[in-house]
């Protein structure tokens, strides 16, 4: 080189001319800021809104400013090196100019990031990076370039070089190139992700170009970052990072969560997974676990090979530490190998802990990723095999049972992805822990395996323990939850029978027995992990020992080093409990779903479908036997032979379980077949007996998937009676119907059930008694507009048990005992056999009653003429009150009416304090704690202690002098080892201890909370919110939360223990060290709100599919015979998708917090723990939503008192059964319309009283207030002088007696439904048996009393089930009972048979009875007719007979009518 030129090459020239260019870029940036903010003052201003929200930015924004940090930062730590470097070993100018240099540096890239955030961060004014700073970052590049070529020159030119130079310039030109990168080629990209959205709804004018767009976003189209994202933004989970901004900025809700890529969601990875199942069971339906298993593997197997790498470079990447340890000790005690060797070690750390940081990460987040995909995989696979189920495999799994399936299993099995790769990588770790120790110690190695394998050993009685009682606490649980749905269900009927404290104790039975295998359960997890914790410190002195023996040489480097690898060897150990654990708990979760993906299906070839129209014949059945239990020697139906051509009418009818609905089921193909053909023609339609109704609006349950044709809905609503009905509701028919159509009617369930069906406009209907549900004006109206009027042309098959429908069918089946026993017409067979005969006859005996009540004398009436007056008055003042409030009413609808079913509640914001306050001190007030403290601490110390001792007591090498003897190092290091251990084992059994008692106080507190709850709860909480609650989240807090905690506790302790250490050894890592813990604690706050909500939205997002699910069981009927099975599969899958958003985004969330703050620390040797507690800590943060959602049940108002202590009525009470009705006005919530508007009246006591009116005219609901279901707003019920808001609800609904609409019978047995109390003997419930007519049935079946009742009493007839429910009444004998509809299931002969024995054995009560069949109410002394929650008429049956214009009169003529028309 030219003479002249060398100083070009000198250190001092670099580093100045570096240094100049900084300073010239700070005072660039700082004019640049001046300009700015005067041009803006100017008048610029106008246009900031505009720019502000402007819909485009730069693509490589975030990684520009991200990068610009690291390099001011990296800049800083080197500054900060060289300053306490030099410090000690004098001064040059060289070392002033470099240190001055990168100062400026560190100054003007942080000036850079500034700029950066200010000016990009809002908007992006311009799409490229201005001018100014892409020319400089092509200055720092070539400087960057120049330096690295002058290293390398003066390298070749053997001139010494430090080597902290070298790595600083290579990654000063690495971040130059990335620069020029971006500076040059970063493109504008528009924000069509939602993410963007909530920083543009400041100002709504601004978004209208892009409305289409964000409300397609709304819609859940929005596009998932992961899917675009590019290799940088993929390994830092930069992509994550819109969404943690805007859940930093505002609550987030589903729709800011981004869709799911393709690959995760249901809609492409269930196909996958169907075909490998199929694939692998060939086609036979038959699944075992093993095709299960391999079906998951391979749908998902590029994604499992990947974690198995990753897991395999993490591994690695952590014994590097272990392996130099020895090096790093020798090197510091002046035994260099080679020159640079301290900067070689300390890359190697650097490097290593780089890859193990990364690796882990992914690892982690891919098999959560892995983890969401296969839970929703097993959920649609369990979903559609519900859809599919025979009757007779339903009848062995319960809804509640299948729920936990879903809930429990398939959740289990998908965190199991945590664990899949652990058995081969505890092997690998082992493995290399041994090769090292080898290299340090020689054959002492072989005791470490020994010793390893021991500890292995040890673990396998427990872990077979474990498998054993997870399996009995499952089987526990599904009990449970079983018998927890059936009662949500039912919880109407408990509460009007006051059985409700009864069912909470049998649920704390079967809880009970739960927790006796969960305490077994958490006391053997205690004992693995006792036995784990201890396992290193055994490990290691079994070690130590045969090194004395052998007489191997204990130098301190060879210590350090297998101490470190004794601390990693603890992660196999450790995770191998939890792993053995969670092996056998996956094991019994995928054998249950196996065993229920292996049940039959319904029969496919029970039906013969002949294309549609090709026949003229619609249904034929030839010889059909058919039988819903084929192992039954007697099958259910027999001999069925019939034919019926296109639009024919087809009654079918017959006594109270003779086989009327199984016939209609066996059309569907729903009962399995024997023998015979059925061959069908046409789609069909069905209505059930007992109306199913989804939970959604009445619109969508009209349509059921149809697409909207308005003329034909109003034609279809006109024929079904329902336009008034929606003129009443506030909000039409987009009314929300709450669970099972709780806020309708019975009539109005069951008319949607009709108009469903008809808007259908199906070949063929099959109609199972929908008339009975309905009063008689409406049930006359229905038959004429549907039957005879819009499907005229249709097949239409119907069950009935009012003969007036009879005459108009073209073919009559009379049915008994599971035969077709008479076919023909009306009159053709009325004289052909008994059994229609029998029918027609109890009809006919129906009708003189009616007719000698128009007849018949006043005085039959028995009440005395003033009485009969004042009622008359009454009904005049009432009509006027009805015209004033009628008109009043119309007023009323324009106030804003609220829905009845409200979105779930969720806390918002952060946890609060009073949650992890109430979860720690529910067991024993938290006295337990400070014990689980003090032995962490303790062992803590220990453990330390034990690391310090033989560290101190050994030598450096083999020529120094050990301080104490070998046996006295080996003594005080077993001493400390079992004194650690025991303090684990305290700790563990504490931990176990607290965390049991606190899940079992929590669920009888919320169990509790939520049985005293009022029945508006239910009536707007769907059912699946509280399963959601009773089983993932209680399964939270009874097995995770504990050693959550603990966990969190651990970390933090051990992390202030090695702060402890070092502080004593190097405190100048405390400059380091506080800066990185601030920016972990502020990166920790700043990605909380984000992850908070999203385990919230989680939370959420469960209950939908619980209750779509729950809903589809109990409706799989009705949806197959509409055809509709892959809409409702599909919205199963949507629903999942939606569950598996929020799911994906937290396991996102988390390593994205992980990497971000751990990026900073990884240097330390710190940093696994800071990681771990810093992982711990959000992991308990998302967990302990569980135990809010827990705390919020426990907190719901509860029902007024069940006995009021100071005002008990007297035993005989009531004596008189007069009940007192002033003024009553009631609503059944306070943002809903008044349902009764001030009625006033008086049931004498002892008389039989009926209400009438059209459907929704309050009926139901006066009898609801009667048993204070619901309490008035204003006005009272006297019974015999006392109002019943003044006594204890027990009191009052003990003393009442009801057979409800909707007959109910719980599992069990026939002595447990009758009593469930049981408080009377076997003899009375026979004699009561008898009374209702169902002794002989219940003497035919093999247990009399004890035998079996199915889930929802389905395996007995709606009629017989009506029956029983008479039979408790009978064994009650109340002095008031309230009939509501009790005979709407039942055929005329029952029905006379059921008032028939009210009125033997009720002749002294007050009997109130609301009914359809006016000849029920006929033989009443007094008549109630209500409308619209007013009092129309109220007298004596004869009296309103007489005035030929009252509306009974006209209720009574129609149904007379209509029983002597024949509709033909």
């Amino acid at each position: 080189m030219h003479p002249g030129t060398d100083f070009l090459l000198k250190p001092v020239f670099i580093h100045g001319f570096s240094g100049s260019l900084h300073i010239v870029l700070v005072f660039v940036l700082f004019f640049s800021w001046l300009w700015r903010k005067f041009k803006l003052g100017d008048g610029g201003g106008g246009e900031a809104p505009k720019q502000r929200f402007s819909n485009s930015r730069n693509s490589y924004y975030k990684q520009a400013l991200i990068c610009t940090f690291c390099v001011s930062g990296f800049c800083l730590v080197f500054c900060l090196l060289n300053y306490f470097s030099w410090y000690k070993n004098g001064w040059s100018d060289e070392k002033v100019v470099t240190l001055l240099d990168l100062a400026v540096r560190t100054l003007s890239w942080g000036a850079v990031c500034v700029y950066l955030h200010t000016q990009f961060s809002n908007s992006a004014e311009s799409i490229k990076f201005p001018n100014f700073l892409r020319v400089w970052w092509g200055f720092y590049f070539s400087i960057s370039c120049y330096s690295l070529v002058i290293d390398i020159v003066l390298h070749k030119d053997r001139v010494s070089l430090p080597v902290k130079s070298l790595i600083f310039d290579v990654v000063c030109v690495v971040s130059g190139l990335f620069f020029m990168y971006v500076g040059f080629f970063g493109k504008k990209e528009g924000r069509d992700s939602v993410l963007e959205e909530p920083f543009l709804n400041g100002n709504r004018s601004t978004s209208v170009g892009n409305d289409g767009e964000s409300n397609k976003s709304r819609g859940g189209t929005n596009v998932n970052p992961y899917s675009n994202a590019g290799i940088f933004s993929i390994l830092t989970f930069a992509w994550m990072g819109p969404l943690i901004a805007a859940g930093n900025k505002k609550a987030l809700d589903l729709k800011d969560v981004p869709d799911l890529d393709k690959v995760d969601s249901v809609f492409g990875s269930y196909p996958r997974f169907k075909s490998k199942l199929d694939v692998g069971c060939g086609g036979s339906g038959r699944v075992t676990t093993l095709h299960l298993v391999k079906a998951l593997v391979f749908s998902a197997w590029k994604e499992i090979l990947l974690t198995a790498s990753f897991g395999i470079f993490y591994t690695m990447a952590s014994y590097v530490g272990p392996y130099l340890i020895d090096t790093l000790v020798q090197y510091l005690y002046g035994r260099r190998q080679f020159k640079n060797e301290g900067y070689v070690l300390v890359s190697a750390f650097l490097l290593a802990k780089l890859v193990e940081c990364l690796t882990q990460r992914h690892w982690f987040f891919k098999t959560q990723q892995v983890g969401v995909r296969i839970r929703a995989v097993l959920v649609t696979a369990i979903y559609n095999k519900g859809l599919t189920l025979s009757c007779q495999s339903k009848q062995g799994h319960t809804s509640g049972e299948i729920i936990n399936f879903m809930t429990v299993d398939a959740e289990r099995i998908g965190n199991f992805t945590w664990y899949m790769h652990y058995p081969w990588m505890i092997l690998v770790q082992v493995g290399l822990a041994l090769v090292i120790l080898y290299i340090n110690l020689g054959l002492a190695a072989i005791a470490t395996l020994i010793a390893t394998i021991i500890v292995m050993l040890v673990n396998v009685p427990l872990g077979s323990l474990q498998k054993k009682f997870q399996d009995k606490l499952m089987k526990s649980k599904d009990k449970r939850m079983k018998a927890t749905s059936e009662i949500l269900r039912n919880m109407r009927i408990l509460k009007l029978q006051a059985w409700e404290m009864k069912f909470l104790s049998k649920i704390n039975e079967l809880r009970k027995s739960e927790a006796g295998w969960l305490q077994k359960f958490v006391y053997t997890l205690a004992m693995t992990l006792f036995v784990f914790w201890g396992a290193p410190t055994f490990v290691s002195v079994v070690t130590f020992v045969a090194c004395m023996l052998l007489g191997i040489p204990l130098e301190s480097g060879k210590i350090l080093s297998a101490l470190a690898t004794f601390r990693i060897l603890q992660e196999p150990i450790y995770s191998l409990p939890d792993t053995i654990s969670m092996i056998a708990q996956t094991k019994v979760s995928l054998d249950r779903i196996a065993s229920f993906l292996r049940l039959d299906d319904l029969q496919p070839d029970v039906i013969e479908n002949i294309p549609r129209g090709s026949s003229d014949t619609t249904v034929e059945i030839v010889d059909g036997n058919f039988s819903w239990d084929l192992s039954s020697p007697n099958p259910t139906l027999k001999d069925i032979n019939f034919k019926v051509s296109r639009g024919t009418r087809v009654a079918v009818c017959g006594t109270v379980g003779s086989g009327k609905s199984s016939l209609l089921s066996c059309i569907l193909g729903e009962v399995p077949k024997i023998s015979g053909t059925l061959k069908l023609c046409g789609t069909k339609a069905y209505v059930s007996q007992s109306p199913w109704i989804q939970s959604g609006n009445i619109e969508e349950n009209i349509l059921f998937g149809k697409q909207m044709d308005k003329e034909s809905y109003d034609r279809v609503l006109e024929a079904c009676s329902l336009k008034k009905d929606l003129e009443v509701l506030s909000f039409g028919d987009q009314t929300v119907i709450g669970e099972r159509g709780i806020n309708l009617s019975g009539g109005q369930k069951q008319r949607i059930q009709i108009a469903r069906a008809v808007y259908q406009d199906a070949d063929i209907y099959l109609f199972d008694d929908p008339f009975s549900a309905v009063d008689a004006h409406t049930g006359s109206h229905l038959f004429k507009e549907c039957l005879l009027g819009l499907l005229s042309s249709k097949t239409v098959i119907y069950v009935t048990h009012q003969v007036e429908f009879l005459p108009a069918a073209d073919l009559i089946l009379v049915m008994k005992d599971g035969r077709i026993t008479q076919a023909g017409k009306f009159n053709d067979i009325l004289n052909s056999g008994t059994d229609f005969e029998e029918l027609v006859g109890a009809h006919e005996e129906a009708l003189s009653v009616l007719n000698s009540v128009e007849e018949g004398p006043a005085e039959k009436i028995s009440v005395s003429k003033e009485e009969g007056n004042s009622a008359s008055t009454n009904r005049v003042v009432q009509k006027e009150e009805s015209r004033h409030v009628q008109n009043s009413k119309t007023d009323d609808l324009g106030e804003p009416k609220g829905q009845i079913v409200q979105e779930e509640e969720r806390e918002k914001g952060r946890v609060g304090f009073s949650v992890y306050w109430k979860y720690i001190t529910t067991a024993y007030g938290g006295a337990l704690v400070p014990f689980i403290l003090l032995g962490q601490i303790l062992f803590q110390i220990l453990q330390i202690g034990s690391n310090y001792w033989m560290a101190w007591a050994t030598p450096v090498s083999e020529d120094a002098k050990p301080a104490v003897t070998s046996s006295t190092l080996i003594i005080v290091y077993v001493a400390l080892a079992i004194g650690s251990s025991l303090c684990i084992l305290f700790r563990s059994v504490f931990l176990a201890t607290a965390g049991y008692k606190t899940a079992t106080i929590l669920f009888s507190k919320m169990h509790h909370s939520i049985f005293r709850a009022p029945m508006s709860f239910f009536d707007s909480t769907p059912g699946g919110r509280i399963l959601n609650r009773a089983s993932t989240d209680q399964n939270v807090v009874d097995m995770n939360m504990p050693n959550q905690l603990g966990g969190l506790a651990n970390s933090m302790i051990q992390l202030l223990g090695i702060i402890a250490v070092m502080s004593q050894v190097a405190w100048q890592v405390f400059f380091i060290f506080i800066p990185v813990v601030a920016i972990c604690i502020w990166y920790q706050q700043y990605y909380i709100p984000a992850a908070r909500e999203l385990a919230r939205l989680v939370g959420v997002c469960k209950a939908p599919v619980i209750q779509h699910f729950a809903e589809t069981i109990s409706g799989s009927t009705t949806i197959r015979s509409f055809d509709q099975e892959s809409r409702f599969r599909d919205t199963n899958m949507k629903l999942n998708d939606s569950f598996g958003r929020p799911n994906f985004h937290t396991a996102a969330a988390m390593e994205w917090l992980c990497l971000a703050g751990l990026a900073v620390t990884y240097g330390l040797n710190l940093n696994m723990l800071q990681a771990w507690c810093i992982w711990n800590l959000c992991n308990v943060e998302n967990r302990i939503i569980s135990v809010e959602r827990l705390i919020q049940y426990t907190n719901i108002p509860s029902e007024p008192p069940l006995v009021i202590e100071s005002n008990q009525p007297d035993r005989s009470w009531p004596s008189h059964g007069e009940v007192d009705i002033r003024d009553l006005q009631v609503r059944y919530a306070p943002h809903m319309p008044l349902v009764l508007q001030g009625l006033t009246c008086t049931f004498p006591g002892g008389l039989k009283t009926g209400i009438v009116g059209r459907t929704g005219s309050g009926k139901s609901t006066l009898i609801q207030t009667l048993f204070r279901i619901v309490d008035p707003c204003a006005g009272q019920i006297l019974i015999d002088g006392i109002d019943i808001s003044s006594i204890g609800l027990h009191d009052l609904r003990s003393r009442l007696s009801i057979i409800p609409q909707d007959p109910t019978m719980f599992e069990g047995t026939v002595r447990s439904n009758l009593d469930p109390l049981e408080v009377y003997t076997d003899k009375q419930i026979w004699e009561a048996l008898e009374k209702c007519q169902l002794g002989d049935e219940v003497r035919k079946k093999e247990g009399k009393l004890d035998s079996t009742v199915s889930e929802n009493g389905e395996n007995w007839s709606m009629g017989q089930r009506q029956l029983v429910c008479l039979g408790r009444v009978l064994l009650k004998k109340s002095k008031v009972l309230v009939l509501d509809e009790a005979t709407a299931s039942v055929d005329t002969a029952t029905d006379n048979l059921i008032q028939q024995t009210l009125r033997q054995h009720f002749t002294d009560c007050t009997v109130i009875t609301i009914a359809h069949r006016i000849t029920s109410v006929l033989d009443s002394d007094m008549v109630l007719l209500l409308s619209h929650g007013l009092i129309e008429e109220y007298d004596s049956p004869a009296r309103l007979l007489e005035n030929k214009s009252s509306s009974f009169a006209q209720l009574v003529a129609e149904y007379t009518t209509r029983s002597n028309s024949s509709y033909e």
